[in-house]
């Protein structure tokens, strides 16, 4: 079983990546640090002749990683009450994906369990709320499986680990994914 992490944070070993490494200890996991890729913003080319050009940055790498994973791990901080600018980026271009006739994108998506994991500072409980629904709708459109979601509580470095049912969510996950390699 392929596990695939997406982490969508600006800053190395934020709250949100200790989650996501805590969710995934002990598991064959392939990392994708978003900042640490050239992904360029999408150019909407819905409605040009072709609806599709090629760019010439990281995102094909990475996007062809995620579709041939079995599990994916959406791993982002709560900024200004929804997903990092990464993160953002990086969905955002799947639009493109979708008209890439190079390859089925919505196929190898379908039925993929994903997860999220947000951290957030104040109240992130409550207003991670909508970054949660926001992905909910997201995995919908794709036909993917909204597996589970923690969201923690955190804003300085490792503040994140005082959060103990953040933590207990996360061990519970974990070990849900260890019985599916078995």
């Amino acid at each position: 079983m392929k596990i695939s992490v997406i982490l969508g944070s600006s800053r190395d070993n934020g709250n949100a990546e200790t989650l996501a490494r805590r969710l995934c200890d002990g598991l064959d996991v392939e990392w994708i640090t978003l900042r640490d890729k050239d992904i360029r913003p999408i150019r909407d080319q819905r409605h040009t002749e072709h609806g599709f050009e090629p760019v010439d940055d990281e995102y094909e790498d990475v996007i062809r990683q995620v579709m041939n994973s079995d599990i994916l791990v959406f791993s982002t901080p709560l900024y200004w009450y929804g997903m990092s600018g990464h993160m953002k980026n990086f969905v955002d271009r799947w639009s493109q994906s979708l008209r890439n006739p190079a390859y089925d994108f919505k196929g190898a998506m379908k039925d993929k369990p994903a997860y999220v994991i947000i951290s957030g500072g104040e109240s992130a409980k409550i207003k991670g709320l909508p970054l949660v629904q926001q992905f909910q709708y997201i995995f919908e459109f794709m036909n993917m499986k909204f597996a589970g979601y923690v969201i923690g509580r955190g804003t300085k470095p490792g503040e994140v680990l005082n959060d103990k049912v953040a933590l207990q969510e996360v061990d519970h996950l974990n070990q849900a994914l260890k019985n599916m390699s078995v």
